[in-house]
């Protein structure tokens, strides 16, 4: 497998009261500097309630970032499919692939939250089976079809995108994953990529990565796609935050770590993502020791990343997710600091430069007497030319 890639995920979860406007443009500023940075892809959330996670389109969000950024690749994460024509969300998306040179990715799920699909008249399983409708037609038009069907919302007559799209072959396109074991299914049926969202936010999440795995190459052989899926399409979701110290990284996240915590145990309804602490100390040790991230050092940081490495068996794409524990510019310091002291351990570029400098090293006092003893002859050298 290809060199393991990085990104960022932003839900986002913002404290609701604070300028959206601000915001909105803080996160696009973010994204600029993960492209400058380095970083390989950036997603952004879809959610319509809850007053915290305010994106209410990742497709403008792509828009907007695709005009600020030159290399770094954009998804949806995700597209809520089941609350859409699937036939607008193909082409929504197909547009974005000209729009961006081909740096979309296109991410799917059902909708995280109950109060999103309340406002729609449609209930959890409805949601999930909406989800696995709705894929199917996309994945039919995307990849050329004209497509006839009708769901619980929508029913289409002759459907066919009217654009091919820009990347050859298509872009990504990946199935989310909580807790539950139907996005490995739903990746595996269709032949496409995983997007584990909770990869480390549940008490099982951990440990059943390799099983995700196992289930997607199960129903991919069942559908004759087994040939079509590669862990290199898989994407892995954790949260980290490191600083110079330790204890500078656990000074960044007073700012903002208890609001995190408040959102996902009260707020917001995801049972599957069980995070426990009633206070900042409690919140900040849950998070070092249940395994489920890192707020410390790029040292940790680098063995929590080989941790998912050696659980998983392999994966294609680290995404950072973006949580405002600590300030912007404690935040940004965070994500620059990965992309420094991180990312070239896992891409091969840390390694030859340890190396050369412990090659230099073992020889040096050997090296140091030569050079010694040659400026001791080129001036004595020097010396009898002038007579002396």
């Amino acid at each position: 497998m290809s060199k393991l890639k990085f990104g960022a995920f932003l839900a986002p979860i913002h404290e609701p009261g604070q300028n959206p406007t601000l915001l909105l443009q803080r996160d696009l500023e973010l994204v600029q500097y993960l492209d400058e940075l380095g970083y390989d892809e950036a997603w952004f959330g879809e959610h319509h309630s809850a007053g915290a996670e305010i994106y209410a389109s990742p497709e403008i969000m792509i828009a907007a970032a695709g005009e600020r950024t030159s290399r770094i690749r954009l998804g949806t994460g995700v597209t809520s499919v089941s609350y859409h024509n699937p036939l607008w969300a193909a082409e929504r998306m197909v547009m974005l692939d000209h729009l961006t040179k081909g740096r979309v990715l296109f991410g799917l799920g059902p909708g995280s939250l109950p109060t999103d699909a309340a406002m729609l008249g449609l209930s959890q399983i409805d949601t999930r089976e909406l989800l696995a409708e709705n894929t199917d037609i996309i994945m039919r038009l995307l990849r050329g079809e004209t497509v006839s069907a009708k769901t619980k919302t929508h029913e289409l007559f002759d459907a066919k995108i009217q654009m091919a799209p820009y990347s050859d072959p298509l872009f990504d396109v990946v199935a989310a994953a909580v807790a539950s074991p139907s996005g490995a299914r739903l990746a595996g049926k269709h032949g496409i990529g995983l997007l584990s969202i909770a990869a480390t936010l549940t008490a099982d999440g951990f440990s059943a990565l390799q099983h995700h795995w196992g289930i997607l190459e199960e129903f991919a052989e069942q559908s004759g796609r087994l040939d079509e899926v590669d862990r290199s399409t898989w994407r892995l979701v954790g949260p980290f935050h490191i600083a110079e110290t330790k204890e500078q990284a656990y000074a960044d996240v007073q700012h903002g770590i208890e609001y995190w915590f408040n959102y996902l145990q009260h707020v917001a309804a995801f049972p599957q993502m069980d995070v426990r602490g009633t206070n900042k100390d409690e919140m900040i040790d849950f998070i070092n020791t249940s395994g489920i991230g890192v707020i410390g050092t790029a040292e940790e940081a680098r063995a929590q990343v080989q941790r998912l490495i050696d659980q998983s068996g392999g994966f294609g794409t680290l995404l950072v997710q973006a949580h405002d524990w600590a300030n912007p510019q404690a935040t940004r310091r965070s994500f620059e600091l990965f992309a420094q002291d991180v990312i070239p351990y896992f891409q091969g570029q840390a390694q030859p430069m340890i190396d050369a400098a412990n090659r230099a090293e073992a020889v040096r006092e050997g090296q140091a007497e030569a050079h010694a003893s040659a400026l001791d002859h080129f001036t004595k050298k020097y010396n009898a030319e002038l007579g002396r």
